[in-house]
């Protein structure tokens, strides 16, 4: 029997190869996966030859890792589900924002439980993860009543643009909380995100008598604005809180949080309130449905978005509600916004597409 090289046998065993000897070239072996390498497979498919364990690592890591500028895209997607469903809260008559949120929550829950139980994810999450999950839950939903609540105390547009001075707290919580880097980039899109919700909402103190007057009682606009405004506080906590937990947990029972906390704040605000109420209308009742849907597709879109890209550049991408909601706002509710408002929606459109040509051209380096 020919003896066995041990320093052939040692490297083997290093690379985690088998003690088999290496047939020379020309042999049956290389033949064979020659002959299959140039053979087509079902479907009239090229097959290759195995590759080594470390490319097929190579080429599994590759496979994993994000195409640049999906989780701008996911936003984009996000905004224009969000946008839709704020479209049907204005439509819907006679029923209290909070229990349009109430309505959306059980919706979403309907959908989540089978994709969690097909998923085989749990209901409570990982054991580190769970504040962070219930955080992101409470203040979640917090931030869904109010916004519903600005919705119907003041204009599509103008609860839609305050809402949006959330890139600003985003920004600013991820750099003290996640050590995120804040660039000087990231300053000048701020600057326009901020610029282009002072010309679209034109506050009395800057503009006086250029201000549209709203057909509602001031004090109203007022608890709507300011209500949106808190709902952008709660928003930007909630997506630092998304980044900070990443993939680490499964995008549906992040979901999953906020619906039952959501559901639980619900029932107890319609409790002290005394505004339960069914809808009387038949397309009330599929308003609410399609809120639900598009509100669930849209929180779908967001927590994989921000699961894959920084914090700050989801929140600027999200701007985009903006002009969805101005469009919306002229094609459903016949409101021609002025010069000011198109020009503030130029620089909110201007700080979103220069976010996602910057993170393009650093991925493409």
């Amino acid at each position: 029997m020919r003896p066995v090289d041990d320093t052939g046998a040692a490297k083997r065993l290093e690379s985690g190869l088998p003690l088999v000897d290496i047939p020379p070239p020309g042999s049956r072996q290389e033949s064979a996966a020659t002959e299959v390498a140039e053979t087509p497979g079902p479907g009239g498919c090229w097959q290759r030859p195995s590759l080594p364990c470390g490319s097929r690592a190579e080429q599994e890591a590759e496979k994993k890792a994000p195409c640049p500028g999906l989780g701008l895209f996911y936003t984009l997607l996000s905004a224009f589900l969000f946008s839709v469903g704020s479209l049907f809260v204005k439509k819907v008559q006679d029923i209290h924002a909070v229990e349009i949120s109430a309505f959306r929550c059980v919706f979403q829950m309907l959908i989540i439980i089978p994709c969690l139980i097909y998923r085989k994810t749990g209901f409570i999450g990982p054991k580190g993860q769970r504040i962070f999950l219930l955080l992101r839950g409470v203040l979640g939903s917090s931030a869904m009543i109010l916004l519903y609540y600005a919705y119907q105390s003041t204009s599509l547009a103008d609860a839609t643009v305050i809402s949006f001075s959330c890139p600003v707290f985003t920004s600013i919580i991820a750099c003290i909380f996640l050590k995120e880097k804040y660039s000087p980039w990231d300053a000048v899109f701020t600057a326009f995100t901020i610029t282009g919700v002072i010309l679209i909402v034109r506050p009395p103190f800057l503009f006086g008598s250029e201000v549209v007057e709203t057909d509602k009682d001031y004090s109203v606009h007022l608890k709507g604005a300011f209500a949106a405004l808190v709902h952008a506080v709660f928003a930007a906590v909630t997506l630092v809180i998304l980044r900070k937990i990443g993939t680490s947990v499964d995008y549906m029972l992040s979901i999953w949080y906020y619906v039952v906390a959501g559901l639980t704040e619900c029932i107890v605000a319609l409790s002290i309130l005394g505004e339960w109420s069914l809808p009387h209308c038949g397309l009330d009742r599929l308003f609410l449905i399609l809120i639900g849907l598009f509100g669930l597709g849209g929180q779908m879109f967001l927590a994989k978005a921000i699961q894959i890209e920084k914090a700050g550049l989801v929140a600027l991408m999200k701007t985009m509600d903006v002009v969805f909601a101005f469009i919306f706002q002229i094609i459903f509710f016949h409101d021609v916004p002025s010069w000011w408002t198109v020009g503030g929606s130029l620089c909110v459109v201007a700080s979103s597409i220069g976010a996602a040509v910057r993170k393009w051209y650093q991925s493409s380096k």
